[in-house]
């Protein structure tokens, strides 16, 4: 990837028209795009249906910022392209370019799991984010194994899944005890955009009622926020 129109490229095992429904209906749009809280809809409207440029015949999308998403067929799966906007087309967010780099590159493989693996199923979120001042691994920190399988105590919990993606400050694994769900970590140490490091966690669950998902909240809370505490901007802990 250049600096200047980063790429990112996901495979999804789907038609292209089903990968298509998952970028334009909205009720399966937030069971993969981001995660759960009070403004998701808000910043799905923003993103995908305002200011945008719509091909459905060539299945191309120009969101909101310019950054394009492009579907073509590969073979009986698809191939998915999103490629960033250069720096300098909307000013106001180059301070936060890299970040929404990043937060594609977690989008887009959500994607890829939610039509891959849970087709229409409703996803229910835990999201963590603070500092990283040590440059700590969230990986090396939960002892999560390089894969390609994994099986192991996730903060007390005995779990099975597969390396679903790694790229260069992000990881994810599939979770069987989370009804087949996802977990997508990434850390990063103090730079010169964030002095204060970054650390984020997306818990994607699928199936668990109030009390299972309230249990896996109060282990990750405390340990979360032992290693990685909330700087100001940041959601509060599993919101």
């Amino acid at each position: 990837m250049s600096d200047s129109t980063p790429r990112i490229e996901v495979t999804v095992a789907a038609p292209v028209d089903s990968v298509w429904h998952a970028l334009r209906d909205k009720e399966t749009i937030r069971h993969w795009h981001g995660w759960d809280y009070d403004g998701l809809d808000g910043e799905i409207d923003l993103i995908y249906f305002t200011e945008i440029t719509e091909d459905a015949a060539a299945r191309t999308l120009d969101v909101q910022g310019g950054d394009l998403i492009r579907l073509e067929a590969d073979g009986d799966a698809t191939r998915v392209t999103l490629t960033r906007a250069p720096r300098g087309t909307n000013p106001e967010w180059d301070a936060y370019y890299t970040e929404i780099t990043e937060g594609w590159i977690t989008f887009m493989h959500q994607l890829k799991f939610a039509v891959e693996r849970q087709p229409g199923a409703a996803r229910r979120t835990l999201f963590f984010a603070g500092s990283n001042e040590s440059g700590r691994s969230v990986v090396d920190e939960l002892g999560l194994p390089a894969g390609p399988t994994v099986e192991t105590s996730l903060l007390g919990e005995h779990v099975k899944g597969e390396v679903w993606f790694r790229s260069a400050h992000q990881y994810g694994v599939t979770v069987d005890a989370w009804g087949d769900g996802l977990l997508v970590v990434s850390g990063v140490g103090p730079t010169d955009d964030k002095p204060d490091g970054a650390a984020m966690a997306v818990l994607s669950t699928y199936g668990l009622d109030d009390a299972r998902l309230a249990r896996i909240k109060e282990r990750w809370t405390p340990w979360w926020t032992e290693r990685f505490p909330s700087e100001e901007g940041f959601p509060a802990e599993g919101e």
